[in-house]
């Protein structure tokens, strides 16, 4: 007899892969065969061959499927659309035993392929459920205002059981209602609640608030809200067989005593702001890592994350990037890794104690359960969003003055890294992020919410029996 068979839409590029990865290792527990299906981006960096080997070489029980882009695309809308196409032909030649599909939330308009195929829908929101809560919303208010946000001024928004944020805190391209990338993305939260469901990479305890609003369906105007559930936290595994020389660097270094910068897949700065940020790492003298990524021209964009249109190419000569002698300087104390590390197991490891991050989902998660305090970073698409819930909401975190003016001063990192490091101010935070931890790892027992919250969605669902 076959075994039926998930099929899980990653989309365009590496920025979900992770978690989405990380989802589909849900299914072969409860017997389900799982394919995970991604797009080649346009321009084909190498960090989206690496990491898709690194997933292919960790998790076995999964097939990866990589569809080419298309030749012809103006935008990414368009790319995304595009491969509808492709991915009808594959589910109907490939996998005939697919029962159901879990699509990326920005592959909506792939809901028509499952309609055609008859095959259930499901979306996966890589965000948390506060974010998925305002994306829901946001097309009532954007009708509501006829105007764009960006025109409003900074007075707060209320929406429904998230923390009150400014305009400003909205992805830049909401700041236009006519921008292209905006519409799009309004386009993307109409049509979620087309979906048998939605799974959500979060945990009951860490937004109750939210999930209850989505739950009483006050997110969606005028429609029902189709089920939630809480999967998360879907944390990453590192998938190397050799240890990497950043944890054993870190083997060498007393407990919470590093301070680990990490920005994500496209968080790479000019060189004046590198210079602040090491100026200021020297100056602190505590203990740090630093994942260094070369500059790019351009300010990173949701549009560039999908496309796969920023990253690291060729050699990285750190050296040259930084103040001259800073690596010397602060030799033993200090490492900075070149374009990437293992962010799981760094913010695992014994040694660290503070976590400078861009505020991307995957990198809050993995600091909330590790355990982790947050210095909040954010660069580009809902990660502002992200800094409100994590400052506001859950408390686990503390934010980099400067971060929305054009560079952050040597002296905000020098104190804020301290003061995380050493501060008995700070200690409420560490205490909190604690108590997060524990949370998290309840979740995920076979007697926690998030375990349970999985199983019932594969019986009320249709998923299995």
């Amino acid at each position: 007899m076959m075994t039926e068979t998930v099929v899980v839409n990653a989309g365009l590029g590496v920025g979900h892969l992770a978690p989405m990865v990380e989802l589909a290792n849900l299914f072969p527990r409860h017997g389900l065969a799982v394919t995970v299906v991604l797009i080649e981006p346009p321009a084909k960096p190498p960090s989206f061959a690496a990491a898709v080997s690194r997933s292919m070489a960790s998790n076995p029980r999964i097939t990866f499927h990589v569809m080419p882009s298309p030749s012809c695309h103006s935008n990414v809308p368009e790319l995304i659309r595009a491969m509808n196409a492709p991915l009808r032909e594959y589910l109907r030649s490939s996998v005939p035993s697919a029962r159901a599909v879990v699509f990326d939330m920005f592959c909506a308009c792939a809901l028509d392929v499952a309609a055609e195929l008859g095959l259930p829908a499901y979306f996966f929101q890589c965000g948390g459920a506060s974010h998925l809560a305002v994306g829901l919303h946001l097309p009532h208010v954007q009708a509501e205002i006829n105007a764009s946000f960006g025109e409003i001024g900074d007075e707060p928004l209320l929406f429904p059981s998230v923390p009150p944020f400014k305009p400003s805190d909205l992805p830049k391209a909401a700041l236009d209602r006519n921008d292209e990338m905006y519409r799009w993305i309004l386009g993307v939260f109409e049509r979620l609640p087309e979906s048998r469901g939605i799974l959500v990479n979060t945990f009951q305890w860490l937004e109750t608030k939210a999930l209850r609003a989505l739950g009483d369906g006050a997110c969606v105007v005028g429609r029902p809200t189709p089920p939630v559930c809480c999967v998360g936290p879907l944390v990453s595994r590192s998938g190397e067989d050799k240890k990497h020389g950043c944890l054993s660097w870190l083997d060498a270094q007393p407990e919470k005593s590093v301070v680990f910068l990490c920005f994500g897949s496209m968080g790479s700065f000019p060189k004046e702001q590198l210079a602040e940020i090491a100026i200021g790492l020297e100056r602190s003298g505590q203990r740090f890592l630093w994942v260094v990524r070369r500059p790019h021209a351009g300010e990173a964009s949701l549009s560039g994350l999908l496309a796969g249109c920023h990253g690291t190419h060729g050699e990285l000569d750190i050296d040259e990037l930084m103040p001259e002698g800073f690596l010397e300087r602060t030799k033993g104390r200090g490492l900075a890794a070149g374009s990437w590390a293992p962010q799981a197991d760094v913010l695992r490891h014994r040694a660290t104690g503070a976590f400078v991050t861009h505020c991307g989902w995957n990198s809050v998660l993995e600091g909330i359960a590790a355990g982790v305090p947050l210095l909040c970073w954010p660069l580009y698409a809902e990660q502002r969003l992200n800094k409100v819930f994590i400052m506001e909401e859950v408390g686990v975190g503390a934010v980099m003055a400067g971060y929305d003016g054009e560079v952050v001063r040597a002296e905000e990192v020098e104190a804020k890294v301290r003061w995380m490091l050493e501060s008995n101010e700070a200690s409420p935070i560490r205490e909190r992020v604690a108590l997060a931890k524990e949370r998290a790892e309840e979740a995920t027992r076979k007697s926690g919410s998030s375990h349970q919250s999985f199983v019932k969605f594969l019986i009320d669902f249709g998923v299995t029996k």
